[in-house]
């Protein structure tokens, strides 16, 4: 064995995860190396090439206000954004953004590349050294061993990866990539349980080929609104997408050919995503459907190649191109890359704590698809989490740990370490019962002050923030108090068609109607602030939505103070009388940190955690309220 080179922190693999994680480490002052088997990949989409979107948008909102680094690539290597939902209430507005694939990768390396330090090699890893159930380093192909006091895992789709097209398959973790092949078997070493998944990517198309003019064409919003809350413009040019639909000839050609396909001969054992199927689950799930969009994405500035969102398939290639070409705008289309599904091994989640921490192994984190979830964001926000972690537990502080009120970043985790997930986990913002807290708008006023108490947010970044914060509080406390009268406000109340004022009333009373925007009350009454659309927006949905938002927030502070207790982690389970086996073997598998979280494993019933309750009342740790990162908050 050759020893090499020791670090802090080691991330193995350099995909969205694990580049949030190695920035995170060294920008909180530990030397950290991130191991990836191709320098030329790193920060790869290896899927579409967009960023955000329903719920995902909210996570990369998140990271940025964090201090993570996804939104701000992003920006500058957008080529559309648009805010999505905008016809429904503003907690599920969401941004989603085109991003040039091809630059994205590039500037995502340089970042890494300029950050102090920060190391990147282009090495296999395949071993995890563990000692006395703590990590130690790790080894690679070569036979080099690089001491490590922790390491994070974000391997992606590349733990014995197979890639199938028809009923051909080959090791790979992406096309044209080796598959990471002797890491799975080092996780089960250390007696970690892995399961299979899949997942999959359509056709890549010639431009020069399709016939756009019979197709619906799409713009982003101008201006285009950034992700990060320090980008000022976007400055790349813009781009449109395109949107066609398959039809009943595209449906007999996949139905005809079933036989071939990998996923029903029963060649791919792995599960995949139910909320973003082949074209062949579609077609055959969804069979009383006449048509499926298929939406044209451009790759890049510089390349006529498209992604043909909404066909991802792995059926023969002869049988991707008639598929391709029954479809309008298609008939004439060169493929240019083949659609493929990826089978790969995953770690069940159950087996982290919920700063992605293992139970198993001191020191070892793992983050991204690894545990059991799809797409990009998903991944960088467990990246940046467990990049944090991973600092926290080198330096003696105690881990970040986001509430589901918090962050949906918060129910993420939340959800991978106490459900677990038995397909690919897509963030929707139907998962988070407090979303109308957890508004795409509001991601910095949510976090910016733990990103700045955990030392990823600057002094002059946090200064900007607060004097925000203070400004918003400052116009709602004004918008409150401060009363018109009806000779004032009844001019500019009839121009938006709202009923005239009979007697005085407050600003707020006036912002409360459902006809009356904002920029009406800058009319009758301008604030101290000039037009700011950002902050404008943030006090329209809070006088708006307040008897709502005060309701969910109640509901937070009535279930907090039970959640909110902490189980000791050696309570001993066993000894509860009336439990079932079922929630027995369930309490005993998740080991619950808190009595919240255990009323939120599958099958535990509210019977059961009143009995959890009344066991852990006989014990005097159940006093104490659960360690939390007191700074961060």
């Amino acid at each position: 064995m050759i020893r090499g080179d020791s670090y802090d922190i080691v991330v193995i693999g350099a995909g969205h995860a694990g580049c949030e994680a190695g920035l995170a480490a060294a920008r909180l002052g530990f030397s950290t190396c991130i191991f990836t088997m191709n320098l030329d990949t790193i920060g790869q989409m290896s899927c579409n090439p967009a960023i955000g979107g329903l719920a995902k948008g909210h996570l990369v909102r998140e990271i940025d206000a964090l201090g993570g680094e996804m939104a701000k690539v992003t920006d500058r290597t957008g080529i559309q954004f648009r805010v999505l939902n905008r016809s429904k209430g503003p907690a599920v507005w969401s941004l989603r953004a085109q991003a040039d694939r091809l630059l994205y990768r590039l500037e995502m390396r340089r970042v890494l590349e300029e950050q102090d330090s920060l190391e990147i090699r282009q090495a296999q890893v395949e071993e995890i050294v563990v000692k006395d159930g703590k990590v130690k380093g790790v080894l690679t192909s070569l036979g080099v061993f690089h001491p490590a006091r922790a390491v994070i895992v974000t391997t992606g789709t590349f733990l014995n990866g197979l890639i199938h097209i028809g009923l051909s398959s080959q090791p790979a973790g992406r096309a044209g990539e080796f598959p990471s092949s002797g890491l799975s078997a080092s996780l089960e070493r250390i007696g970690l349980r892995l399961g299979r998944m899949k997942t999959g990517t359509p056709p890549r198309l010639d431009a020069r080929t399709i016939d756009f003019s019979v197709m619906t064409e799409q713009w982003g919003d101008m201006p285009p609104p950034p992700f990060s809350h320090t980008t000022s413009e976007i400055t790349t040019p813009q781009l449109p997408c395109y949107i066609t639909y398959t039809n009943q000839e595209t449906h007999r050609i996949i139905r005809e050919n079933l036989d071939r396909s990998p996923l029903y001969s029963g060649k791919i054992t792995g599960i995949g995503p139910r909320y973003c199927p082949s074209i062949e689950d579609k077609v055959v799930r969804f069979a009383e459907k006449p048509r499926h969009q298929v939406f044209l994405e451009p790759e890049g500035l510089n390349t006529r190649e498209y992604y043909a969102n909404g066909i991802s398939t792995s059926l023969p290639y002869d049988v991707q191109v008639k598929l391709v070409r029954s479809i309008k705008g298609l008939e004439e289309a060169g493929i240019m890359r083949p659609g493929y599904a990826v089978e790969y091994d995953f770690v069940s989640p159950t087996q982290l704590r919920h700063s992605l921490e293992t139970r198993e192994v001191e020191g070892l984190f793992l983050a991204g698809q690894i545990n059991g979830t799809s797409g990009y964001e998903e991944a960088a926000a467990q990246g940046l989490i467990a990049g944090i972690n991973a600092a926290n537990r080198l330096r003696g502080r105690p881990p970040l740990i986001l509430e589901r009120h918090e962050a949906y970043i918060g129910v993420l985790i939340d959800d991978l370490v106490t459900k677990g997930t038995s397909e690919p986990y897509r963030m929707f913002t139907s998962r988070a019962e407090y979303r109308l807290l957890l508004r795409h708008d509001n991601a910095d006023l949510r976090l910016t002050e733990k990103g700045y108490h955990t030392g990823l947010v600057g002094e002059e970044r946090y200064e900007e923030f607060r004097k925000k914060r203070e400004m918003i509080r400052t116009e709602l406390a004004r918008l409150e108090t401060r009363r018109v009268s009806p000779e004032v406000a009844n001019p500019h109340l009839r121009r938006e068609g709202s009923s005239p004022l009979r007697e005085h009333a407050t600003l707020e009373q006036l912002l409360k109607r459902p006809e009356v925007p904002y920029r009406l009350i800058r009319e009758i009454s301008p604030p101290s602030f000039g037009p700011w659309p950002e902050i404008e927006g943030i006090i329209e949905t809070e006088v708006k939505y307040r008897g709502y938002i005060r309701r969910q927030e109640e509901m937070v502070r009535r279930l907090q103070k039970l959640g909110d207790r902490k189980i000791p982690e050696d309570f001993q389970y066993d000894a509860i009388a009336g439990l079932s086996r079922e929630v027995l073997s369930k309490l005993k598998e998740v080991r619950p940190e808190t009595i919240g979280q255990a009323g939120r494993i599958p099958g535990v019933t509210p019977a059961a955690v009143a009995l959890l309750i009344m066991a852990l009342e006989k014990d005097k740790r159940l006093k104490q309220p659960v360690i939390e990162n007191r700074e961060a908050r």
